[in-house]
């Protein structure tokens, strides 16, 4: 079991104890969609940390999107329990990238990928290859996309 699963499942233990039932349904519904991650496909495997991390990111992801949608629908009370939620799941994440910081990522990953003779647009793929890795999970894959796209000059 990976660290970040088992430390899931522990605090889910204490926040039942504790009768926390926003900490403890977020933790259960996290356990759940990892789960169905490990036995999606044909065989069933234990996920890394990495990508424990890539489905707690999923449904953070989530959580921001209801937020948005209900705030829109004027729906303050079920906004607040999805950032209620969202709360939690953060709890687990890696500490989101400044845009200072994203976009000195950016600009090594764009000079790097230009020193191979690719410019502009043609860049693109390989520029968001090579910073896949430094950012997952630390940003956005939109706002990283569009960051990207103007550091292209595209």
């Amino acid at each position: 079991m990976t660290t970040l699963k088992a430390r899931l499942q522990s605090d889910l233990t204490e926040a039942i104890r504790a009768r926390d039932e926003v900490v403890s349904s977020t933790i259960r519904m996290a356990l759940a969609a990892i789960t169905n991650e490990e036995v999606a496909g044909k065989v069933a495997r234990t996920l890394s940390d990495d990508e424990t991390v890539t489905v707690l990111t999923r449904e953070g992801k989530k959580r921001r999107e209801a937020i948005e949608a209900y705030t829109a629908a004027q729906r303050s009370d079920l906004a607040d329990k999805e950032a209620a939620e969202l709360a939690v799941l953060e709890r687990y994440l890696p500490a989101q990238l400044t845009a200072d910081e994203l976009q000195g990522l950016i600009d090594a990953a764009v000079a790097a990928v230009r020193t191979t003779g690719l410019e502009g647009m043609k860049a693109m793929g390989a520029v968001m290859k090579q910073l896949q890795p430094q950012v997952n999970g630390r940003a956005d894959g939109a706002a990283v996309a569009a960051a990207v796209r103007a550091a292209l000059g595209a």
